[in-house]
């Protein structure tokens, strides 16, 4: 009796050392990632905890830190495309829209783990597509400004207030630019300057403007509330000179220029926050964009979960996403202060709202969500900013005016690349 006694005992020790059951026959799903590593390292163990609990499922998994999108691109060339796979709306319609990935309304419909009142509508909105849900979002990508409070008072200007207009806002930027040393070259920048559109957009929506319809059948980059809020936006480098050219910049990247505390202001999303908790050492917040004629208006977008179309297990694939989208599992990536959670549980949570580590108003990127607008992306979209990038170019270095660029011509460029 004794020896079967410490038979159990030793069988029992034996998993409680292991950590899971091993299981030689499973099913093995390919999943490939993009991710710093200190988001690698919230995921892997995450990983591993999914196949303890699921000793029938082994994850392959293929970490793609550089060129994700070029590399996907290949996979699904060559029929390749790996069981699940992590995708952000500004790529996905591409898929979703050449029915790569599956879609996942059914799944969601049917699932007892996963409820559509789990997630912000918003973030599931992202991901819809001719009415296809082809993703689950991890979290909700919003964009708010950064600033170093430290500064502000400083240099005796006023905090920015969740009403404050473009007027003030370039007003604040204005007053703290500095030439330290008189001469002639700026030290200090009111605010951050980014060529990608993700940073202007936004400018365009609050102008009452944009550059994609909703509807995603027409051009709208030369709407006057478009071309004004374009060339407000050039306006920060070559007419207030409040933000810093390329030359000015250098091989420093905004976040950079804001550590060092030689920009003001830093325009971006909630990715900056683990990297300014760890390296910051001054006071600093965050705040809603600022209102034009539209009001305050940044895009909604979201990264998550998708399942190729040609996986040979979607049920064991499901399991995988509806492990990684739990309450447990968001809370996790939330903690670190990487995202900002699409589950609103752990957005009203104190894993995301801790008010001992900065910002002190994290809330805001969730406020923002009720004024924002999921982004227009079609399937071509990516084709259609690799144009906006090089042909508006001498406006973002002060050598054309907007309204004299964007022309019917331009316009009509764009929309035979939309509609092809």
């Amino acid at each position: 009796m004794r020896l079967i006694k410490s038979i159990i005992f030793l069988v029992i020790f034996t998993l409680f050392l292991t950590g899971c059951e091993k299981q030689s026959d499973k099913i093995e799903l390919k999943f490939t990632s993009w991710g710093s590593k200190s988001e690698i390292s919230i995921l892997k163990p995450l990983i591993e905890d999914f196949e303890c609990q699921n000793p029938d499922i082994t994850i392959n998994f293929i970490h793609t830190p550089n060129n994700y999108f070029q590399k996907l691109h290949l996979l699904a060339a060559s029929n390749l495309m790996p069981d699940v796979v992590f995708i952000n709306n500004l790529y996905g319609p591409l898929y979703a829209g050449n029915n790569i990935f599956m879609d996942l309304n059914g799944f969601l419909e049917k699932s007892r783990e996963l409820k559509q009142k789990d997630f912000f509508p918003e973030a599931l909105n992202a991901f819809k597509y001719k009415e296809k849900l082809y993703a689950i979002p991890r979290d909700i990508s919003t964009l708010v400004i950064y600033y170093n409070k430290d500064l502000f008072r400083k240099y005796n200007a006023p905090l920015p207030t969740k009403d404050w207009t473009f007027k003030e806002f370039i007003a604040v930027a204005d007053k703290l630019t500095k030439d330290f040393n008189n001469d002639g070259k700026t030290d200090l920048f009111g605010v951050s300057f980014e060529e990608n559109p993700l940073f202007w957009l936004p400018f365009l929506w609050s102008n009452g403007g944009g550059f994609i319809s909703a509807d995603l059948k027409s051009v709208i980059l030369d709407k006057p509330e478009s071309i004004e809020a374009i060339q407000l936006y050039s306006d920060l480098r070559n007419k207030y000179h409040v933000a810093p050219t390329k030359s000015e910049a250098g091989s420093a990247t905004m976040a950079q220029l804001f550590m060092e505390q030689k920009l003001a202001m830093h325009f971006s999303g909630r990715w900056f926050v683990p990297i300014y908790r760890q390296e910051v050492d001054f006071k600093w917040d965050i705040i809603n964009f600022p209102h034009g004629k539209a009001g305050s208006v940044v895009g909604c977008d979201s990264s998550g979960w998708a399942i190729s179309s040609k996986t040979k297990h979607p049920e064991a694939a499901w399991r995988f996403i509806s492990f990684l989208a739990s309450k447990n599992s968001i809370e996790n990536f939330t903690k670190s202060g990487l995202i900002t959670p699409a589950r609103i549980d752990v957005a009203s949570s104190e894993a995301f709202l801790d008010k001992k580590t900065p910002p002190l108003h994290s809330e805001i990127f969730i406020d923002v969500i009720k004024t924002s607008i999921s982004t227009p992306v079609s399937e071509n979209y990516q084709q259609l900013i690799d144009i906006l990038k090089n042909e508006l170019e001498p406006v973002w270095a002060g050598e054309a005016s907007a309204k004299k660029l964007i022309d019917k011509k331009f316009v009509k460029k764009l929309e035979k690349n939309l509609l092809r």
